[in-house]
């Protein structure tokens, strides 16, 4: 087991470090903890020093009754400096929750309190886990710091979006939860790859089916369970990039590695990937997205008593990949997909690929009921510009590994000859 050592700076998410700590304790680490002044505004000291059974430092001037060390070590026999002695004994430092003030100091090098520090004088492994409001979480000053940690070799375990911590906040910027947060740290302790091929490239994935409200229960949707966009996501993590994944109803298992936004509706999928597009480096839109949706849906439940029939006019929903491609800039590469029916679908894919803009296209024949939507194989055709490739069936974690192999084609000729 190990040492970890855990930052918790001001925030509300600060009362999920302690759940954090409970798992890793319950895990067999040893595990001391630095608060910043602010953080004790959220959750006291005596909370985590229960949890980890050593003392819980703040302030580099305060004296350390462990001296530095661990619960499962013993204390040398001076008094260390603590910012320089808890790291050098710590396997691991972790920030959870980390603000975007100390993300700032992060990223400029400031050491004004014991954990900026202590992070400062590490040469353990440092994970960072923003916690905070999307709109500061989104910032462009926030996007910046957080590369250049990145850039620095800093894993950012990204937030996840959902309820924040104002009444009815809703955005990016969850803290990742506790589990998901202790097999980021264990993996990065068995030394298990946090880079890769991909290390530094931003790819942004698609995956799921959306679902056009008709009224407050029905809707209109459609078949894909999000298995394929799932396992490219998967695949690009391996690989070390930083996935981001728009998820439209999926309820599949999730990869601590990734980044998770949840929609439901073609419109909601459209704002999370304009959000997301001008930092991609690689897009993989495979979600399966409405072309139409029911035009004024209604707020309740529509009866059926008294009618003969329920007639729903329905509309064009925005083009998503298109509206993506029309903003593309140097660099980027795009890959659509196309669930085709039967003969022609090949053609169509083409045609589509065209079209939009796209660099590849990946096509599969859902007529074929051993493949595609909620299947765990999948046979596909990748076609670019200069040809197409076959890819034989298999199940559908070698196929996302076989597209990105086409994609890793794509990125190599995007760099020889800028679009």
């Amino acid at each position: 087991m190990a040492r970890v050592l855990i930052g918790v700076t001001g925030g509300i998410a600060a009362y999920k470090t302690l759940e954090l700590v409970r798992l890793a304790t319950k895990a067999g680490h040893a595990v001391r903890v630095v608060q910043t002044p602010t953080a004790q505004q959220f959750v006291g000291a005596v909370s985590f020093a229960g949890l980890t059974g050593a003392p819980v430092l703040v302030s580099e001037f305060e004296r350390d009754p462990a001296r530095g060390a661990f619960p499962d070590q013993a204390p040398p026999g001076h008094d260390p400096l603590s910012h320089l002695e808890l790291v050098a004994n710590a396997d691991v430092l972790v920030i959870a929750p980390a603000s975007a003030n100390t993300i700032a100091k992060l990223a400029h090098g400031l050491a004004d309190n014991l954990l900026t520090s202590a992070a400062l004088a590490a040469t353990c492994p440092v994970l960072v886990a923003p916690a905070m409001n999307n709109a500061m979480y989104e910032h462009a000053a926030t996007q910046a710091n957080l590369a250049t940690l990145r850039d620095r070799g800093v894993v950012v375990i990204d937030p996840g979006t959902g309820a924040l911590g104002s009444k009815g906040e809703w955005g990016v910027g969850r803290l990742a939860e506790p589990a998901d947060l202790l097999a980021r740290i264990e993996a990065v302790l068995a030394g298990r790859p946090t880079a890769g091929p991909w290390d530094g490239l931003r790819v942004l994935v698609t995956a799921g089916g959306t679902r056009e409200p008709i009224d407050s229960v029905r809707y209109v949707g459609n078949r894909s369970s999000g298995r394929m966009g799932f396992a490219l996501a998967d695949a690009a993590a391996a690989r070390g990039a930083a996935v981001t994944v728009v998820a439209a109803n999926v309820t599949l298992p999730r990869n601590p590695a990734v980044r998770y936004l949840d929609v439901e509706t073609a419109a909601q999928l459209a704002d999370a990937c304009a959000g997301a597009f001008a930092q991609t480096d690689v897009l993989l839109m495979a979600a399966a997205v409405a072309d139409f949706r029911p035009v004024g849906p209604a707020d309740h439940k529509i009866k059926k008593t008294g009618r003969g029939e329920l007639t729903v006019e329905m509309e064009a929903t925005v083009d998503v990949l298109a509206s993506l491609s029309g903003t593309r800039r140097d660099g980027q590469v795009l890959v659509g997909f196309a669930a085709e029916h039967g003969d022609g679908a090949l053609a169509y894919g083409r045609d589509k690929l065209e079209r939009k803009g796209l660099d590849a296209i990946v096509v599969n024949d859902i007529s074929r009921p051993d493949i595609g939507f909620d299947t765990p194989e999948n046979e596909v055709t990748v076609i670019t510009r200069t040809g197409d490739q076959p890819i034989a069936k298999a199940d559908k974690a070698a196929v996302a590994d076989a597209i990105l192999a086409v994609v890793d084609r794509l990125r190599d000729a995007a760099v020889r000859t800028p679009t």
